[in-house]
């Protein structure tokens, strides 16, 4: 997938709040295995995030985890490319906002995996929850409760299961079904670090596989065609 090379005209990188680990992982040769077994050297690629444009109080701030899932969107609003994953989500998000303004609101755009064969197309979230974090395990040890479900003041009764896996499984999807309609990697990440702020948040996700065995080639082959449909959407509701 390709990688932003450098900060350009009207972006930003978002400070590291300890970019010595940053410089560590770009030169210390690592290397780190994925679900299947295969080696991946970490050390290719160690993108940041990235604002591109600047977060004003009268404009939503669009939210993606790869530049490819806004190719499509133009320069209107400003976009923060977060990276993929729960914690680069987070992270990018809240000291993004905690720099300056805050936007009028959050869109949360990107891909996800459909847990149900009848989900197709552009869909808006009303509920997001963790699919990776046992809340009711750690309620019961703890007494606290921690990464409850989140309900949105938008969409049309979907759920959201987010959590640190590229679902790729029909057994996982088959489980995951039975709480949620779709699968991603950044949704609830946003929505808490929103919550947090007080920014009000809207979730809008392209349909780019059916997190099966097959989304692995799916999803690459969705990307353009998905940003187009999310572009569509951003002009339609918020433009």
């Amino acid at each position: 997938m390709r990688e932003a090379a450098g900060t350009t005209a009207g972006s930003r990188s978002i400070p590291q709040p300890r970019p010595a680990a940053v410089l560590t992982a770009e030169r210390s040769p690592e290397r780190a295995n994925s679900q299947d077994g295969t080696v991946i050297d970490t050390t290719e690629r160690v993108a940041p995030p990235r604002l591109l444009g600047r977060i004003r109080p009268d404009r939503p701030l669009l939210v993606a985890a790869v530049e490819e899932e806004t190719a499509h969107a133009g320069t209107r609003l400003p976009v923060l490319i977060t990276g993929m994953g729960k914690v680069n989500a987070a992270t990018a998000l809240a000291l993004a906002l905690a720099e300056g303004p805050r936007p009028s609101q959050i869109v949360n755009v990107g891909t996800a995996g459909a847990l149900r064969n009848d989900h197709v197309g552009v869909l808006e979230i009303s509920r997001v929850i963790q699919h990776d974090f046992d809340s009711a395990l750690l309620h019961d040890i703890s007494g606290r409760l921690y990464g409850p479900p989140l309900t949105l003041n938008s969409g049309s009764g979907l759920t959201l299961a987010t959590g640190d896996t590229f679902v790729s499984s029909s057994a996982v999807r088959d489980r995951l079904a039975q709480q949620a309609d779709l699968v991603d990697m950044e949704g609830y990440a946003v929505a808490t670090v929103a919550r947090r702020l007080g920014v009000c948040l809207r979730i809008v996700k392209y349909v780019s596989d059916p997190a099966d065995e097959s989304a692995r080639a799916t999803w690459p082959e969705a990307l353009d065609t998905g940003a187009r449909h999310l572009a569509r959407w951003l002009r339609d509701n918020l433009w």
